[in-house]
């Protein structure tokens, strides 16, 4: 699931607060101040020039730290998107809502917390996230909309479709582009939008997408500037697929020091692209004589992508130039990993201040921060008292005013991924984790042989890079982040991972296809399901029955990924059988189509020996995801749950 955000909050002196940050009775004259919360989706820890990178430029987003207070400490409460923006929308902790993984563009309401179903190649059971952020919850949107606010979202959303999901339901009084889906190939950030489907927005060839949407938010500002406004701005970038505008890659291409860590011209020219876009929103707000009034709060929803693109041919991969699918997206160092891991690099993120009159120009915090923090913080900038509403977030004005932060813990719950994934990601394994001051301790579910927890506990101060595991050498210290950690995670009601009573062995670890062989395709199993990318026409999954009797009922559940561009409305496949005979009878035909998981079911009308069965993807699908698939003979029934 992944993002960084930008806050802006305008405010006046407006009395005091009170230690706990309870916002006292605002003045007569007090004048609410303006919101505008920006964020992008995966920018690392060290992907800005004011947090050390030397090959991105971002003078924009610099300058916002010579104007407010940097946070070196800033956690998002997961290392994938959609839960951190829930966790700024409400105040709470994913584990709490339920949403943990970045799901909530599929089709499926899943609106019920639980574990997946115990799939026998799968060792440990994971959550399965839900895919909607509930109606039930109270948004930051809704209460700065009944306190007078006018509130607008621009950009990336991710957090449900299709009503009461949308951020029309959530708060927002204006939504563009208004889209449930994420950016994929066929020119992803430019125009044409295939992502976007709203024929009204267009776009010239090749114009950028944050350029557009900045252009609409900066005619947002100029409309509203004599009134309190909310301007959610969620970019859409820096997550893939990776696609930049060519004379940027082409410049960050030539710059590139082929030593440094970060070195990739076209991640490089989607941070540029994201950089003119917060200039040209604060320049709004300066033109329009709206900076004392304007609070500036710049975040990001998860840690960079610190990892190669994937290979050729792939969703993710756009414009390579030469040995850019090698290049690792960015880098986090000295942080370890990056997104989707429960490492530093997974978390930790970019957070700036500017709050005009509170925060001090050009100064730097190691206050501890986590996204849940936002709504109560928020609130009480505006002058609003949250009391009546249950977060989990800490008021942080004492901390932007130079004070101090009242947060000594972050807690973070990532009941996701498996030993396989992290072969790639380090880190990205059913965990959560609490860090107490310097101290952090990360618990690994059933990560041991026997189904029980690995534990591993740094000293951040001493290793930032958590390279050196003190679980053994401070037994009792282990011991005491344990039970707090635990009390987070009851509190919460978070699904905890468990080894899979049904697993297999190794048996499935040696075959995860189960015996089918995939042709004219590339097959990953991905969180139970098996993703298949077409390589070559005709792609199919077969299987050899030997000398099985028919007739044969073939039966499997899949849902079309991404279909070509000029496939419309009904998807055909087929199901092909060879018999040990040399006969190659007619196939049978299938129908699905590109709207979300469909079950087919194929009767093979043999009654002779049935040798191999073939199961062709639909035409004109590049990406098909493969749930399970069973057949049913006369004398038995073979199935198999990937």
């Amino acid at each position: 699931m992944n993002r960084t955000l930008i806050l802006c909050v305008t405010a006046l002196s407006f009395g005091g607060l009170s230690v706990a940050g309870e916002p006292t009775a605002p003045p007569s004259n007090f004048r609410r101040p303006n919101v505008v919360f920006i964020l992008a989706d995966d920018l690392g820890w060290r992907d800005l020039g004011v947090y050390g990178s030397t090959y991105h430029e971002t003078p924009n987003i610099d300058r916002l730290a010579t104007r407010g207070l940097r946070f070196t400490q800033a956690y998002a409460a997961n290392p994938l998107c959609s839960p951190t923006r829930a966790s700024i929308l409400t105040g709470l902790y994913p584990a709490r809502i339920g949403i943990t993984a970045p799901v909530c563009h599929l089709p499926e309401e899943i609106l019920e917390k639980g574990l997946t179903a115990p799939q026998r190649h799968v060792r440990v059971q994971v959550a399965n996230s839900l895919t909607r952020l509930k109606p039930d919850y109270i948004t930051l949107a809704e209460v700065l909309r009944d306190a007078g606010y006018v509130t607008a979202h621009f950009g990336k959303w991710h957090l449900g479709h299709s009503g009461p999901y949308e951020p029309k339901d959530q708060g927002f009084q204006f939504d563009f582009p208004h889209t449930p889906q994420v950016p994929g190939p066929g020119g992803g950030y430019l125009a044409p939008w295939k992502f976007i489907k709203d024929p009204a927005i267009q776009g010239t060839p090749g114009e950028h997408i944050e350029d557009r949407m900045s252009a609409e938010a900066v005619q947002f500002i100029r409309n509203n500037k004599h009134r309190p406004f909310y301007l959610n701005y969620w970019c859409f970038s820096v997550h893939s697929p990776w696609s930049a505008k060519p004379e940027l890659v082409e410049y960050f291409r030539q710059k590139a020091d082929p030593n440094s860590p970060q070195r990739n011209p076209v991640y490089a020219a989607m941070v540029k692209s994201l950089d003119d876009a917060v200039g040209r929103i604060v320049a709004a707000i300066d033109e329009c004589g709206l900076a004392d009034q304007t609070v500036i709060i710049f975040f990001s929803d998860n840690g960079g992508f610190a990892y190669p693109p994937r290979r050729e041919g792939s969703r993710d991969v756009e414009t390579q130039p030469p040995g850019y699918a090698d290049i690792p997206a960015t880098s986090n160092l000295p942080l370890r990993s990056g997104k989707a891991s429960i490492y530093e690099g997974g978390t930790r993120v970019p957070l700036i201040v500017v709050w005009p009159g509170h925060t001090q120009p050009g100064t730097v915090t190691e206050s501890l921060f986590s996204s849940v923090d936002f709504f109560p913080t928020i609130l009480d900038m505006c002058g609003i008292n949250h009391s009546g509403y249950h977060v989990d977030g800490i008021s942080q004005v004492a901390a932007f005013e130079g004070k101090g932060s009242p947060r000594r813990e972050v807690f973070c719950h990532f009941p996701h991924g498996s030993e396989n994934q992290a072969r790639n990601i380090p880190g990205f394994l059913p965990s959560a984790y609490l860090r107490e001051g310097d101290w952090k301790l990360i618990r690994f579910f059933a990560a041991n042989p026997d189904g029980s927890d690995r534990f591993e506990l740094y000293n951040l101060a001493e290793d930032i890079g958590e390279t050196y595991n003190l679980a053994d050498k401070y037994p009792k210290r282990v011991e005491a982040l344990r039970a707090k950690l635990e009390k987070y995670l009851q509190d919460t009601d978070a699904v905890i991972p468990r080894l899979n009573p049904n697993y297999r062995g190794d048996t499935a670890s040696q075959d995860p296809l189960l015996g089918w062989k995939a042709r004219g395709c590339q097959a990953e199993l991905r969180e139970g399901k098996l993703h298949l990318t077409a390589t070559a026409a005709s792609p199919f999954l077969g299987y050899s029955l030997g000398r099985q009797p028919g007739p044969l009922q073939v039966a499997f559940q899949l849902r079309v990924l991404r279909a070509d561009g000029s496939v419309q409305g009904k998807l055909s496949g087929k199901v092909e059988w060879l018999p040990p005979s040399g006969e190659r009878p007619a196939p049978i035909p299938y129908e699905t189509d590109p709207t979300g998981l469909r079950t087919v079911v194929v009767q093979v009308p043999w009654m002779q020996p049935i040798g191999i069965v073939r199961i062709y993807l639909p035409e004109g699908c590049r990406e098909t995801e493969v749930d399970w698939i069973e057949l049913v003979s006369q004398d038995q029934k073979k199935r198999f749950d990937f």
